[in-house]
């Protein structure tokens, strides 16, 4: 299989490139670095099987050669990212969905959209199950996002119905592991930064308000197993184990053995008071479900973060160097 993976090389995508090549398919990642960061990628840029262009997916998708799937996944994600960049979120989630189909459209494709459980706003029904239509604040300032994933979802069921693209959608509950920035504003990242840095976590509101917490490694094994189906979604990905945010901090002070104190902070505007997934359909449909356990996701996800830091502050400007420049100074072992 050559599969297109459009910001390849986030969080996400960089793992969900990597279990492609492992499983012996042809990728081409799509990346323009807005979020990420030629790092994610770079033991991965002599892989004779991996190709990288350096493409902002609004601007045009052309690839080479045959393609058989197209993974997108291009897209600011956590809460920081989206708020500072409200309209390229809405950009990518619009005309970068737009390109991203009609390249499936042309190559005669598959298609996977990776939407999210914010989809769902601040749900009213719990669990959260695919038929229900949510509780978005269309005009509030995280629907940069929600209403930007709800277009795509929207753009990609017309492309299914009226050009006959082998379209799917998933719907990404929070998802967490190794590769997380430990500036990206989340959750998991947020509290292992500073309870390693021996500051306090910052728990918004009451930190009652809960989230349910997907490793890496399982998430990318749905999205692999969604493009392989027959199915055209939308399926939720995520994990029925629900965690409060004030437990989940106390939780990652006790695995880093930390000092840290819990201080609460004002709650964003928004912010979901509950989410977890029902996985039914997941179960029944892929055969998939969550293997690896919370606790051990987040043991690898603060050795990650940890390594993370103190190369920062070996570097002591704060940020990993990353290639975040034009296209041109990418050369060396790139191919559009």
């Amino acid at each position: 299989m050559r599969a297109v993976v459009t910001g390849g090389a986030g969080f996400i995508g960089s793992h969900l490139c990597e279990r492609l090549l492992a499983e012996g398919g042809d990728v081409v990642c799509v990346d323009n670095f807005l979020t990420s960061g030629l790092h994610n990628i770079e033991h991965l840029m002599q892989h004779p099987r991996f190709r990288f262009s350096y493409r902002d997916v609004c601007q045009g998708l052309e690839v080479d050669g045959p393609v058989d799937a197209v993974f997108h996944l291009a897209s600011p994600a956590s809460p920081a990212d989206y708020l500072r960049l409200p309209l390229e979120t809405l950009r990518v989630g619009s005309a970068g969905t737009w390109n991203a189909l009609d390249l499936a459209a042309s190559k005669d494709a598959r298609f996977l959209l990776t939407s999210t459980s914010e989809s769902y706003g601040d749900p009213q029904i719990h669990p959260q199950t695919e038929d229900y239509w949510g509780n978005v604040n269309p005009v509030g300032p995280r629907s940069v996002y929600d209403e930007a994933k709800r277009f795509g979802e929207a753009l990609t069921m017309a492309y299914r119905r009226s050009r006959d693209v082998d379209a799917k959608i998933v719907r990404i509950f929070n998802t967490f592991g190794p590769r997380m920035r430990p500036d990206d504003g989340r959750a998991i990242p947020t509290f292992v930064r500073q309870a390693l840095e021996g500051k306090p976590l910052t728990v918004t509101g009451d930190g009652t308000q809960t989230r349910s917490l997907c490793y890496v490694d399982d998430m990318v094994g749905g999205l692999v197993q969604m493009m392989a189906g027959e199915h055209g979604g939308p399926v939720n990905l995520g994990t029925p184990h629900e965690v409060s945010m004030l437990h989940l901090a106390g939780w990652i002070i006790e695995l880093t053995g930390s000092s840290s104190e819990i201080q609460l902070v004002p709650r964003p505007q928004d912010d979901p008071e509950k989410r977890r997934p029902d996985i039914t359909m997941a179960r029944e449909l892929l055969g998939w479900e969550p293997k690896t356990t919370v606790e051990r996701g987040l043991r690898e996800t603060i050795v990650s973060l940890s390594s993370r830091l103190n190369q920062e502050a070996s570097v002591g400007h704060g940020t990993v160097p990353s290639a975040s420049g034009p296209a041109d100074a990418l050369t060396v072992g790139v191919q559009s």
